[in-house]
């Protein structure tokens, strides 16, 4: 009889596995679409019914993947679905669903659910790859034990292994392919057969040894971003009170070409990794080892009040004119939580304007990504970027600095600016950079 190992790194080489993708959002349809792609029979499962709709009608709201692509896919038999039932016979299974954080303490109930649903269809030979973000010990102590209330036993009869997404959503340089995917299983056996899944996949594989250093590696790259990014946004208002051009001091230390890589200040962080793959590392460190992570610690603290440092800035800005924010019209440009996407989980824009209402300003917002029918929360009205928008603000605030967006316009036609982004710094305009 043929090894569980050899039968499936066969199936996967001639492209004849059925792979399923757990969770169809930013992470997961790139891969469902690149294994649709290679010839892989696809599911794409995800319990969002207003998803698999969509999906099925070949209508992509993940702006990586175009409705031609997914079209494409459709057409050489992806299949989006809601029905567990469709998970059955798999021989690869990839869960991308989300790890959110709940008053402070990660919440791993989906992954639990994804890995109950697969157990109860799990067989001899297949393999279960995590990629959602995570704490280190997450695979081998919460993945593996569940699928092994099937029976089976991992390393001898299937295969668990774990691979951190590194989708930077609107990156039109590096995407899926291209950008080098760590792996790692809980055994041997299972790591030749994750190195097998995504040597397939992708241009270039960096395996690993522990599941627990691959799931360190996702919360060190992005805890290096946040506090890098936390220091640039104190830097910039201690900058301004000492009358120093931090944009201009940031575009001379880029000059450097060691030891300095460039992070430029914003009115926070936002999606869905800075503002929580931090604060995982840091929860399991103190849970763990007892320790604080006082890097995270002041990292967040910094980050998630730079929304209170703009309406600092809108409301001087404002009195400069002798206006108060009471009243004031106010046009926010950008939604999302970076440039070029649509998605506006945890962007610092939602928090400023909160902030901006609650002070009895009329907040209007323009952002092209974010659909019109989003449910923001905080109740700002959503305008079309005209003339007239510009013109009557009393102020704008440029929060996103979509590349689409008529920044000569904005500089010329806005009567009051704060440009949070530094998009504005070579054009003659009324305002101030933060």
């Amino acid at each position: 009889m043929t090894p569980p190992l050899t039968r499936l790194c066969a199936r996967i080489e001639d492209r004849s596995a059925k792979v399923v993708v757990v969770g169809q959002g930013y992470v997961g349809l790139p891969v469902a679409m690149r294994a649709t792609e290679l010839g892989f029979k696809v599911v794409g499962y995800d319990v969002a019914e207003e998803r698999v709709r969509a999906l099925r009608a070949g209508e992509s709201y993940v702006e990586d993947v175009s409705d031609e692509t997914l079209r494409g896919a459709l057409a050489a038999g992806y299949w989006p679905t809601r029905d567990p039932l469709d998970l059955r016979a798999f021989d690869v299974a990839v869960i991308t669903v989300p790890t959110p954080l709940r008053d402070g303490v990660p919440d791993l109930s989906y992954i639990e659910s994804a890995a109950r649903d697969l157990a109860a269809r799990l067989e001899p030979g297949a393999l279960v790859v995590l990629e959602s973000t995570t704490y280190p010990g997450t695979t081998d102590e919460l993945l593996r034990p569940i699928l092994e209330e099937s029976g089976l036993r991992s390393g001898t009869d299937f295969f668990c292994a774990y691979s951190p997404e590194r989708i930077d959503p609107g990156n039109a340089t590096w995407g899926f392919v291209n950008t080098p995917k760590v792996v790692a299983g809980v055994d041997e056996p299972s790591s030749r057969a994750v190195e097998a899944f995504y040597g397939a996949l992708v241009d270039k594989i960096v395996p690993v040894a522990t599941t627990r250093e691959a799931e360190l590696v996702k919360l060190l790259e992005n805890t290096f971003r946040h506090v890098n990014i936390a220091l640039v946004n104190e830097l910039a208002m201690f900058a301004r009170d000492l009358g120093v051009d931090i944009w201009s001091a940031i575009d001379a230390a880029a000059t450097k070409p060691f030891g300095y890589m460039r992070f430029t200040p914003g009115p926070g962080v936002g999606g869905h990794c800075l503002p929580i793959d931090p604060s995982y590392l840091a929860w399991r460190v103190d849970r763990v080892l007892g320790h604080r992570f006082r890097f995270v610690e002041l990292a967040n603290d910094v980050n998630s009040h730079m929304p209170e440092y703009v309406v600092r800035r809108v409301t001087s800005l404002l009195n400069s004119r002798r206006q108060a924010v009471n009243g004031a019209r106010i046009l926010l440009l950008g939604l999302a939580y970076k440039a070029g996407t649509s998605d506006w989980r945890e962007s610092p824009a939602m928090r400023t304007a909160e902030l901006l209402l609650a002070l009895g300003a009329d907040v209007r917002a323009h952002d092209a990504h974010v659909p019109i029918d989003a449910r923001l929360g905080p109740p700002v009205t959503r305008v079309e970027l005209t003339d007239e928008e510009l013109e009557r603000a009393d102020l704008v605030v440029l929060l996103v600095d979509h590349p689409e967006l008529p920044y000569e316009d904005i500089a010329a036609k806005a009567r009051l600016v704060l440009d949070t982004r530094g998009r504005l710094r070579d054009l003659p305009f009324s305002g101030e950079v933060l």
